[in-house]
């Protein structure tokens, strides 16, 4: 049976790579285009168009955050921001409230 294999990312190159999961004896995985390193994101990682830079900002923010895409145990990643505005809105809750960037990104509903 063969290995499950999950995302990796490249931020500048905009471009996302199926990886094999990461050993313990792996290095740093690099972009064949750029050699840049890739960002694993996770199994459940859908990337968005190369030419939609909003959505590859607006995906940028979640990473830089901590914020991963990976199964739970009831399907997928949970909920995540799909716009800048949208981003906004939870990072200002976030300041607001004392609640972590990381936090607010993924909550689905703002009180």
């Amino acid at each position: 049976m063969a290995h499950g294999k999950t995302s990796c990312v490249c931020l500048p190159c905009r471009a996302s790579y199926k990886q094999p999961y990461p050993g313990y004896d792996d290095h740093d995985r690099v972009c064949p285009r750029c050699a840049e390193p890739l960002i694993h994101v996770g199994s459940a990682f859908a990337a968005p168009k190369r030419r939609d830079t909003a959505a590859w900002r607006t995906l940028s923010v979640l990473l830089h955050a901590g914020v991963r895409f990976h199964k739970s145990c009831c399907g997928g990643p949970g909920y995540r921001p799909r716009t800048l505005s949208e981003v906004r809105e939870r990072m200002a809750y976030a300041r607001a409230t004392g609640e972590s960037f990381a936090q607010a990104l993924v909550r689905r509903d703002l009180p």
